[in-house]
């Protein structure tokens, strides 16, 4: 049970874009004793059940369900993709910019080049 809630914590943490520190700050622990729940290593999550439920927004069930991270982190990697591709876009608009740039650039050298023979 430590284990999977533990795998569900840090999922949940992820989601949320939030550092073990901020998380630890939240359940008034130390950042240590946070990041031995995530590991499935200590059982002070059952202690903090409610205020975990709370600062994740999530039912009780919610945070000892098997699976819990998988659709978590699918949705997560699928943001993720998301924001990549749009990224990739942005870059290749300003490659193509540049490129252009250039060719006019060269265009000018080319005319200022004749200018002096």
């Amino acid at each position: 049970m430590n284990k999977i809630v533990g795998y569900n914590l840090k999922v949940l943490r992820k989601s949320k874009n939030m550092s073990q520190e901020e998380a630890a700050d939240h359940l008034q622990i130390s950042q240590s004793a946070y990041a031995r729940m995530e590991r499935g290593e200590s059982t002070s999550w059952a202690i903090h059940f409610n205020k975990i439920c709370q600062i994740f927004e999530i039912s009780p069930e919610e945070l000892v369900r098997k699976g819990l991270g998988d659709s978590v982190y699918e949705s997560l990697m699928n943001t993720e993709r998301q924001t990549e591709i749009a990224m990739l876009g942005v870059y290749r608009k300003i490659i193509k910019q540049y490129e252009l740039q250039i060719e006019d650039l060269k265009t000018i050298i080319k005319h200022l080049n004749k200018g002096k023979n």
